[in-house]
């Protein structure tokens, strides 16, 4: 009797083994898909901040063309913007690579930063060419090129919402125990530091 009492005890101590086991299985696993679907989020998101990016890169070497006609004695400021275009080019196909990703991004940002800038100074000097600023298809290039920087500031804030909702998925208990052993680390945001960088390179025409 007292072996046959034993025995209950130790299946029913077992059974519940098991049941914990599997209870803690299930709940990693949906926290893990959970990371992986917020992760795949904001992956996404920056893709259509790729797609905005690019069409700003191609709209600008066509801006430079119409300006050099112009602009024969700015050569300086012309090229500056066109090399500002080429780094940021190559730093959006870095980070496209590995969206979030600290380095990649801090790369992308500092090439945004000189971009607007070389384009802001560009702009300023357009201001002294009123033919220019009346040509057609400058004017079509400007409004094309605004277009797509509001687009750009929209598909940035969605990247960066979605990437808080990955980080406080991360960093809050009970996941943060384990995202670091699945590899799910922290991920950047995509921000403008310079208060007077967040306004896209605007003239008036």
């Amino acid at each position: 009797m007292q072996n046959s009492t034993l025995v209950v005890i130790i299946v029913i101590m077992a059974g519940t083994v098991v049941l914990i086991a599997l209870g803690v299985a299930v709940f990693v696993m949906l926290a893990y898909n959970g990371m992986v679907r917020l992760r795949n989020r904001y992956r996404n998101a920056f893709a259509q901040i790729d797609v905005q990016l690019k069409r700003r890169y191609d709209l600008i070497p066509n801006l430079v063309e119409t300006a050099k006609g112009y602009m024969k004695h700015e050569r300086e400021t012309l090229e500056a913007v066109i090399a500002a275009r080429n780094q940021a080019s190559a730093a959006v196909k870095t980070a496209s690579q590995s969206p979030g990703d600290p380095t990649a991004m801090a790369g992308l940002m500092g090439a945004e930063s000189a971009l607007t800038g070389a384009l802001g100074r560009l702009f300023a000097v357009v201001e002294a060419y009123p033919d220019l600023k009346a040509n057609d298809n400058m004017k079509a290039l400007m409004e094309e090129l605004t277009t797509t920087e509001n687009k750009i500031s929209f598909s940035r804030q969605a990247f960066n919402d979605a990437v808080t909702l990955y980080n406080n998925s991360v960093e809050t208990f009970p996941n943060t125990m384990f995202a670091g052993v699945f590899g799910f680390s922290l991920a950047k945001l995509f921000e403008i530091e310079n208060a007077a960088e967040r306004e896209a390179p605007k003239v008036s025409f």
